[in-house]
């Protein structure tokens, strides 16, 4: 008769070490990617500003050739902010040869701080863009760049 040897092999889970070290480098790479995250939504959010100037540009273009001046909002029947609420808008001037038009983020956009303000101006066949953290809009020329997505 021969002797037949079973061996038992316990089933094995993770150790604490093993978990905790997991959890580590997720959340490394985490803090690594999430800022990355958020500066590309801010960028696409962005986009809803410059597509709601680029309407006030049109609409303005389209009351001058009626009125022979600039409107503001209400007057252009345009909303106070843009289609998707990251931005609000103000007419901050116009007169029958220029305006000045302000998007300021709002919401999570807030955080957007070098981009927080746009800032369109048309006088004449000149026209602006600016942009910066305040009202100011005072971005040296590259980052205005980045901002506009020039």
């Amino acid at each position: 008769m021969q002797h037949q040897t079973i061996h038992c092999r316990r089933s094995r889970g993770f150790t604490l070490i093993e978990v905790l070290s997991v959890l580590g480098i997720a959340s490394i790479l985490s803090s690594i990617a999430y800022p990355s995250f958020q500066g590309s939504l801010q960028k696409a959010r962005r986009t809803d500003a410059l597509v709601a100037l680029t309407q006030v540009q049109i609409s303005q273009e389209r009351w001058f050739v009626n009125h022979r001046g600039y409107a503001t909002l209400a007057q252009l029947r345009l909303p106070a902010t843009t289609s998707a609420g990251h931005y609000a808008l103000e007419v901050v001037a116009a007169d029958d040869s220029r305006y000045e038009v302000m998007a300021r983020a709002s919401g999570a956009q807030a955080r957007d701080s070098e981009c927080r303000h746009l800032k369109l101006v048309v006088d004449g066949a000149m026209t602006t863009r600016a942009s910066g953290t305040d009202d100011s809009v005072a971005n040296p020329p590259a980052a205005n760049r980045r901002c506009w997505g020039l």
